[in-house]
């Protein structure tokens, strides 16, 4: 069966970084664009990044461009999200997904929290 295991969250002071990790696993992580997602407290879901299967290809929320990167290890089954420069505003649960492995579906993780205080 699909699982998403979601790591590397944390408490963090504005202006630092934490390295977000997303193990796949039951399904080709390769052949599949993936996403991260996350929720703010109180507040609806928030797109934040895609990539391509390949991994060639990026996409970011403006909110997170030029701070955030995501990357992803198609021979580890990892999908990954490099976050610099944290905001207090990015204070939320971090979701993975992917979409399309079953007709119509999309896969979550259990998220992992970030906090940025200071």
């Amino acid at each position: 069966q699909v699982q998403l295991v979601e790591s590397g969250g944390g408490l963090v002071q504005p202006g630092g970084s934490l390295r977000l990790s997303c193990a796949a696993s039951g399904f080709t992580f390769s052949d599949y664009a993936m996403s991260w997602v996350r929720q703010a407290p109180g507040k609806g879901l928030e797109w934040v990044s895609d990539i391509n299967a390949g991994g060639s290809i990026t996409y970011y929320a403006d909110s997170v461009k030029g701070r955030f990167t995501i990357s992803r290890d198609n021979a580890g089954n990892t999908l990954y999200l490099q976050m610099n420069s944290l905001k207090p505003e990015d204070t939320a649960v971090y979701y993975c997904n992917v979409r399309g492995v079953l007709p119509h579906s999309v896969y979550w993780g259990q998220g992992t929290q970030v906090t940025v205080s200071s």
